[in-house]
């Protein structure tokens, strides 16, 4: 597989990311994979040459971690993957034991390498904003981890863009280490990243990764499936009259095609230039090798065309904002 800059960093890393959300405890969720179903999947993804892999201590309560750093550590040399995880949820009912505070972020960096069984994070994330806490502090605290030699470099995810260039510039005044990466939530159904964040990203070299190519599994063309079933927040997020328009267009043009609708919807996030590293998921190898391939798709001008003109401008989704307005065409 193809390798690409991250940003304006040396390192490199797989055109593809494997997000690893549904790997651990199914326990922690339905939809979520145990470790006998997980290795294979994981295998597949360096079997195909990714390198780049994606968890949180959140995902699973832990056990995303445990599962996926024992699995991969047994079939590749550590110095030969990129492991990207991330800190903020609530791991347990310690008022502490949440947020970017100081005291948080340093007990959960230690924590996670003890889960994965490494010494070192490549690539560590704030999963989200926290306003509760100075973002000198937060900062601060991430240039401390990475000076440690327990990170190699920082990212945050779904934030405002105003809330991550402030963060980076409070650390740019102090000659802390500054945020290299945004992982964002990105697809033909939720596209408010390229108004401001997507913009300041490639004007700073800042690399992007985006997860949710396929909108939580809308755009797969699959009316039923286990994460359709547990995940509350398909329903909550997508689904009015302009979703369905768009997920029947990537459906007409995956027929016209001979593939399947999911590879459309991937096709469009890994060629329109705004992702640097997609983020993909998978339930199985065979839909590995479905998304890996999805990135040899070339699409005309006019089938983007058709793909995108159809989109309405929407509310963010994040933490802070729980406006959800309604769409629609007449609107």
């Amino acid at each position: 597989m193809q390798t690409v800059r991250f940003g304006r960093t040396g390192l490199k890393v797989s055109r593809f990311c494997l997000g690893t959300m549904s790997m651990g405890s199914s326990k922690w969720k339905g939809w979520v994979l145990d470790e006998d179903k997980t290795a294979p999947i994981l295998k597949s993804a360096l079997d195909l040459g990714i390198n780049f892999f994606d968890m949180a201590d959140w995902y699973s309560n832990g056990a995303n971690e445990e599962v996926v750093g024992r699995t991969l550590l047994k079939l590749k040399q550590r110095d030969s993957l990129v492991l990207a995880t991330k800190a903020f949820y609530a791991m347990s009912e310690d008022a502490n034991d949440q947020g970017s505070s100081r005291k948080h972020l340093m007990a959960s960096i230690d924590r996670s390498l003890r889960r994965i069984g490494t010494d070192y994070i490549d690539l560590y994330l704030l999963h989200a904003f926290d306003p509760h806490t100075p973002l000198a502090e937060t900062m601060e605290a991430l240039h401390d981890i990475v000076k440690s030699g327990k990170a190699r470099y920082i990212g945050a995810c779904t934030m405002y863009s105003w809330q991550f260039a402030e963060m980076n510039a409070i650390a740019r005044q102090n000659n802390w280490t500054e945020f290299v990466n945004m992982q964002c939530q990105y697809s033909l159904l939720y596209r408010e990243e390229e108004r401001e964040m997507m913009p300041y990203c490639q004007d700073k070299g800042i690399a992007v990764s985006t997860f949710s190519p396929l909108a939580r599994g809308y755009l797969t063309g699959v009316q039923k499936s286990a994460r359709t079933e547990h995940d509350p927040f398909l329903t909550q997020f997508f689904g009015d009259e302009i979703d369905v328009e768009i997920a029947n267009r990537v459906v007409k043009v995956a027929a016209d095609r001979a593939v399947q609708p999911g590879q459309i919807a991937m096709a469009w996030v890994a060629q329109n230039g705004n992702s640097t590293v997609p983020i993909i998921g998978a339930d199985s190898p065979e839909q590995l090798q479905l998304a890996v391939a999805a990135g040899e798709i070339v699409l005309s001008v006019e089938e983007r065309q058709f793909l995108e003109q159809a989109y309405r401008p929407r509310d963010m989704i994040n933490d802070y904002n729980e406006i959800r307005r309604p769409r629609s065409f007449k609107s």
